[in-house]
Order: C-alpha cells, then structure tokens, then sequence
C-alpha cells in the first residue's frame, strides 16, 4: 500500500550522518557559481561604496528560489543545511574578495609598487585561511559562545526559517526586505536597524554615540544627511568658522580612544585565557574548551609569524630594515594580526559590526611610532586589515547553522555541520582569490581603490609626530575607561569605532531602534510576567538540577560577587533536566487554559546579593517557557 507520506525536503531534523556535505556535486556547483557571485558584488561595492554587504540571505534565498522550480534533481535544495553551505559560501566570497584580498593589496599598490599586488595577495590569501580555521576550532567556547548575539547569522537562519515555516514570518520577511531597500534609496542606513534589534544593547549604543559625537565634531552642528540633501537641526555649535578635525587634539581623538580601548579588551582576553583552570569546557556548556582555545591561538600566532616572515621576504621590505627592526617588524606583525581578529571578532560578536580598518589604522599608527620604514608600514597594514573581516563572517554564518541544527541540541550533528560549513567558506575564499587575481589590475588601473585604502596611503605619508603621539597618549585613556567600565563588551572599541566610521546619521538610526526595541521588548516582558509555573519531579532532582547550574556558574557568580557597584539581582537561566518537567498557565489571550498548562524546557534563578556583599540568597527558582 502506497505510503501518502511527503519527503521531508528541508530536513528540520536530521542525524549527523545525514547532514548534506559540502562537496556534493549539487552543493559544490552551486556554492562555487553563487561565490563567483558574491565576489564579484563585494569587489563593486568595495570600490564603489568603501563597504561588502553581507550576501548570506541573497545566497540563502537564490537556493530557496530554484529548490522550488518543478524538477526533481532540485529538490535537494530545499534542505536548509544545503541552503546553509551556500549562503556560507556566497558571505565568506563576498567578504573576502573586498575586505581581505582587494582592499589589502590595494594600500602598496596606491604607495607606488604595483609590483607587490601578486606577493600581497598570497599573503593575505594565507592570513584569511588562517583567520577563519581559528575562528572553526574556537567557535562555542567560553570567549566565542555559540549563544552569542551575532546579530548577521540570527537574521539569516531567521530568514531562512521563515520561507520554511511559510505564513506570517515570510510575509514580514518580505516586509522587511522592501524597508530595507527603500530605506537605503533614501540614504537612511537600514542595516543598522537590523543589528541594533539583535546586538548588545550597551555596545550598539556605545556605537551610536560615537557615530553622532563624531558627526557633530566634523560638522560643527547636527546635521542629518537624507533623501539626498543636508538637513541643519542645530549648527555653529563650537563657533562659526570652527574647524575641530584641523588640530590634532580632535583629528586623532578617534584613534586615542581606540588603542586605550584596545589595549584594555587585550587584557580582557588574556584574562579569560589564563585564568586557572580550564573547567572542561564548563561541563559540556560549550563545543570547544578554552584549553582548545589556547592551543587554536598559539598555532595560529605561529602560523602568522611564518606568513609575516613570507611576505618580508617575497615583498622585499626585508631590505629596508637593519636585523632587529626587522624581527620586531615580523614579531609585531603577527601580534597585530591574532590581536585584530580578537577585537574585530568580539566586537562583531556583541555589535554585527567588525571594525577591521579602525584596528588595523591603529596598529598602523602604533608601527609609525616604533618607527617602521614606510613600506613595511604599508604591508604591516595591509596584512592586519586582513585578519578579523573572515573571522566576523563566518562566526555569522556558524551562529546561523547552529541556529538551523536546533541551538546545539544534537551535538554531533552541530560538530559535523560546522565542518561542512568550514569546508564551504574555504570555497569562497579560493573562488574570490582567483577573481581578485584576474580582476584586480582592471580596477587599480581606473583608480578604483577600496576608500580606506587612501586613508591608509595618506596617514602613512603624514607620519606622526611627537604631538601626534601626545595626544594619542591622552585620549587613550579615556578609551581605556570607557573599555573597562563596559566590561566585555567592547564597549569602548564600539564607541571608538563609531568615532572613526561613523556619521550623525548612522548614530540617530541606532539609537532610535534602540530605544524601540527597549520599549517593545519591556512590554513584552510585562507580558511574560504574568504567569504561574511549577516544577513536577523529585525532590532531590531538582535540587540537583538548581545546584549543578550554580556550580557551572561559579566563575560568573564569582565576578558578580565580587564587583561591589552591581546591586542589581542576578538571573541564571538552565535546560530543564530529564527527570524534571515545568508546567505553566500564562495571562494572556493567546495561552487558551481550557487545553491545559504550557510545557516549560527552561528554568531560571534569581539571585540576589545580601547586604554584607560576601553572601547571597536565592530570591526565586522556577520553570519558564
């Protein structure tokens, strides 16, 4: 008897040994003409527009369009892990063909030596294959959670949910996408909105307040640039005729507060690396522990030190510096790199931002002061800008395979499909690497140059100066500060970066989805509020179920205990344990009580300090859904 049964296409839930892989001929064809793509999009609008999209969603939607023409054979795009690989591959094309290899290459290039372009790219080609194999062996781990914002990677697993799922979610998702385009037509930076709804909350706004301090300084007023003109709301506010950006106090504020904040998130990270004890990847709470951390860090630190010793010799600079300079110079580079990639890839992290060209210019300037020939300085650059882009994208695209493998459920099925997504990010990177190096010349030679890339050029030419270290000397401690106060959450490299890239536009959009995202999300919660739940099992489970999650969250309490301003209660949030059910009646319309209680698979504890600081109690411990 025929089954009347339909194949479940999109494999929603699928076992490790049937996760699609990257090099079947299906995946593999498509991911390579889809990266063709990518690349030559991101090589356009880098040149054109100083910045790569993000094409994971286009790829993503392009395998959902043709999955759904009447063939048979393509069918097999309608599995949200092939759609997956393939917005991997398109993302990690596009970022790496303009971020990575043209925008690089591009700054000897623009200094006079045409002839470094080809050494450069190899180069760099190395430093990206490098950058994203560290971000594979380190993704889910205490300093790169899986469960992280990274805004980019929720958007897309949410796009690609919302076709499969079909009804309300894909008519906003088209809602959205016409905002989207119409906002940019109309010069308001829709993308922002975007990250603002799924970034942290305090580093998005340290993001829009650099965004308008800066715009406000280089425009002596508040002046909002839409639907192409100049709209003044307040100007001449230091004074008419004011200039601040011509004195170097203001010209280099930016970059002060960026290496204060940067040599602060440094020790940050070195703090959670060597703190004693590794705690076993804080008992299975994450996929790769920090011991696995140390050992992707030391290897790749490596791994750099020998690509900065291949440049210095395939470019020549070698020859410019006396022996020790030249050990310094190689020394510096790859710390410069591995550094980048930890301030860029946390801040994309908690932002959707990654501020590669600020970290890079600041390590930039930190060279000039060591006082580095001007060619090294310009492959120094060049090679850091390189590291970070590849690391943020495709952390992007693992968050969005996790998201789409059910949040790590199955952890073998998680393991095997982040691999097959490594193995299609390295795709891209060899189909945009062959593009950049047949396409290249065509742009340099029309003077088609990523626009940072003059920045670089320029500052290099300018120097800096005894007042120029001055000044940056005073400004980085405020942005050392800002960074520490904020925690970790790159708060102050956020704020710097907005001070660098920002513009009074960019910051009043952040701010205003901030501030209607805190309003819908606090009515929300209200609502949420209204509920009753119980636990149902043993009483020794769940006392051993509360108890395991604070042991697991000992270091966290730790820090929360001891930080002396932090009065405010501290929630923990846990997976229900086997033996432990939650049930929950919810006041609201949509929870009819006639079918019964809600099912809970979560549960929180609220803590609470006592007023001696060295004691706490437990306020409340219940299910939520």
């Amino acid at each position: 008897m025929a089954s009347n049964t339909k194949k479940d296409y999109t494999q929603m839930h699928i076992k490790a040994s049937e996760h699609p892989k990257a090099y079947s001929p299906h995946i593999l064809i498509l991911n390579i003409v889809m990266s063709v793509l990518g690349a030559i999009i991101g090589l356009e609008l880098i040149v054109r527009t100083g910045v790569a999209p993000n094409t994971s969603i286009v790829g993503a939607l392009f395998a959902i369009i043709i999955s759904r023409l009447p063939i048979a054979f393509l069918k097999k795009y309608q599995s949200i892990h092939c759609q997956n690989m393939i917005q991997t591959s398109i993302s990690g094309a596009t970022f790496s063909a303009a971020n990575c290899f043209l925008l690089p290459i591009g700054i000897p290039v623009i200094m006079g030596r045409m002839d470094l372009m080809y050494p450069m790219l190899v180069g760099v080609f190395l430093a990206t294959i490098i950058d994203a194999t560290i971000l594979y062996k380190t993704f889910d781990s205490e300093m790169f959670p899986a469960e992280g914002a990274w805004p980019p990677g929720v958007a897309s697993a949410e796009s690609i949910l919302a076709v499969v799922e079909k009804g309300k979610k894909a008519f906003l998702l088209i809602v959205g996408m016409v905002i989207g385009v119409g906002g940019k037509m109309i010069g308001i930076p829709t993308d922002l909105l975007g990250v603002s709804w799924f970034g942290d909350f305090a580093a998005m706004t340290a993001l829009g307040v650099g965004s308008i301090v800066i715009g406000i300084i280089k425009t002596n007023g508040f002046i909002i640039d839409i639907f192409g003109r100049s709209f003044p709301i307040i100007t001449n506010i230091f004074g008419e005729g004011a200039d601040l950006m011509a004195s170097n106090m203001f010209k280099y504020m930016p970059h002060g507060i960026m290496i204060g904040a940067g040599l602060v998130s440094l020790i940050q990270c070195g703090r959670m690396l060597f703190k004693k004890g590794d705690g076993d990847s804080a008992a299975g709470k994450f996929t790769s522990s920090m011991a696995n951390m140390k050992k992707a860090l030391g290897g790749g630190y490596v791994a750099y030190l020998v690509v900065a010793i291949l440049l210095a010799i395939i470019t020549g600079i070698w020859s410019e510096m006396g022996v020790v300079q030249l050990i310094i110079w190689i020394i510096f580079s790859a710390f410069a790199a591995i550094a980048s990639e930890l301030i860029v890839g946390i801040s994309a992290m908690y932002s959707g931002w990654f501020p590669g060209f600020a970290t890079a210019l600041i390590f930039l300037i930190v060279g000039m002061l060591i006082g580095f020939p001007s060619l090294p300085l310009g492959i120094l650059v060049a090679y850091t800008s390189a590291t970070g882009p590849a690391f943020s994208d495709m952390a992007y695209d693992l968050k969005c395979g996790y998201i789409l493998r059910e949040c790590g459920k199955d952890q073998e099925l998680e393991l095997e499909g982040r691999k097959q997504q490594y193995i299609s990010e390295i795709i891209g990177f060899v189909v945009a690497f062959i593009l950049v190096a047949i396409m290249a010349k065509q742009y340099f030679a029309q003077g088609l140059f990523a626009p940072v890339d003059a920045t670089f050029a320029a500052t290099i030419e300018a120097g800096a100066g005894g007042d120029v270290a001055k000044w940056l000397l005073i400004w980085a401690i405020p942005g050392a500060i800002i960074q520490f106060l904020g925690g970790s959450r790159q708060v102050g490299i956020l704020f710097a970066t907005g001070l660098l890239v920002g513009s009074t536009i960019n910051g009043l959009t952040i701010l205003i989805a901030l501030l209607i995202r805190y309003i819908l999300v606090k009515k929300d919660k209200e609502k949420k509020l209204k509920m009753a739940s119980s636990f149902y099992g043993q009483k020794e489970e769940i006392l051993k179920m509360t108890q395991d999650l604070l042991v697991d969250s000992a270091e966290e309490l730790a820090e929360y205990m001891a930080d002396e301003e932090d009065d405010e209660p501290w929630i923990l949030m846990g997976n229900l344990s086997s033996n432990v059910t939650g049930r929950a009646f919810l006041r609201d319309r949509s929870h009819d009580w006639k079918e019964g209680p809600l099912t809970c698979s979560r549960f929180i504890i609220a803590i609470k300090k006592n007023h001696d600081g060295e004691r706490f109690h437990v306020t409340s411990c219940y299910p939520v859904f």
